[in-house]
């Protein structure tokens, strides 16, 4: 049976980003419209291959983004990965149009809720602090996003050189916005493997947001199913 968050909020909400406060809005058709426009046409199932590439690529490397030069070369390469995948007719656009063409693609946005929880989190005298297994481009989604002004601090796994579930990440997240050893903090995410494992070695209450119920029944887990239940969920 999965368990209740407790009475009253906490000193500081760590959140992760992808997945628990934004996601990524039908790159697949915003790839398809991107190429569109720019005169090559390629079917969905073609688009959606070479997305998966690319992402895979991304993924795995950007780790290794935590400067703007690093960003910059990453994104060189992933246009690269992505070229390679699509047919070979897409490739009459030249690298810098395909380079454009997959900034458009790859959109986020906030999940419906989640400005206003923010906001109410903050009013009610929590500060906030987004932990990410991310490349430092996070800071530019967030401003795009409408997150950044709606927090404390950010950590960057690729900017401090360590990644969840490392517990570390955290305790530098805790440290960054005033809080100490002795504070009550709730980690929230959407990876029971990552976030989970990652809040309860650093010994902060773990919290689960399961949207799609994709995990199905947890014991002993605290999982909400939108960032609402902070606020509202039983407790």
């Amino acid at each position: 049976m999965a368990n209740s968050l407790p009475t009253g909020l906490p000193e500081i909400v760590s959140l992760d980003a992808l997945g628990t406060l934004i996601e990524v809005v039908d790159p697949v058709g915003g790839l398809l419209e991107a190429l569109a426009g720019r005169g090559v046409t390629v079917s969905a199932d073609e688009a959606a291959h070479a997305l998966g590439a690319e992402m895979g690529y991304y993924r795995a490397n950007s780790p290794f983004a935590g400067t703007r030069e690093g960003l910059e070369q990453l994104r060189d390469r992933s246009t690269e990965v992505l070229a390679e995948a699509l047919p070979e007719s897409a490739s009459v656009i030249g690298f810098d149009a395909m380079r454009e063409a997959l900034g458009e693609a790859v959109r986020f946005a906030p999940f419906a809720e989640v400005h206003g929880v923010l906001d109410r989190l903050r009013a009610a005298g929590a500060r906030l602090v987004i932990v990410s297994n991310w490349d430092i481009s996070l800071y530019d989604v967030l401003d795009q996003t409408g997150l950044r002004e709606r927090v404390d601090g950010v950590v960057i796994s690729a900017e401090e050189g360590l990644a969840k579930p490392d517990p570390e990440l955290i305790r530098r997240a805790v440290s960054r916005v005033g809080g100490t050893g002795e504070s009550t903090v709730w980690h929230v995410g959407d990876d029971p493997a990552s976030d989970l494992a990652m809040a309860r070695a650093a010994g902060v209450l773990p919290v689960l947001v399961d949207r799609y119920k994709q995990y199905g029944e947890l014991n002993d887990e605290i999982v909400l199913d939108s960032l609402d239940r902070l606020l509202t969920g039983d407790r």
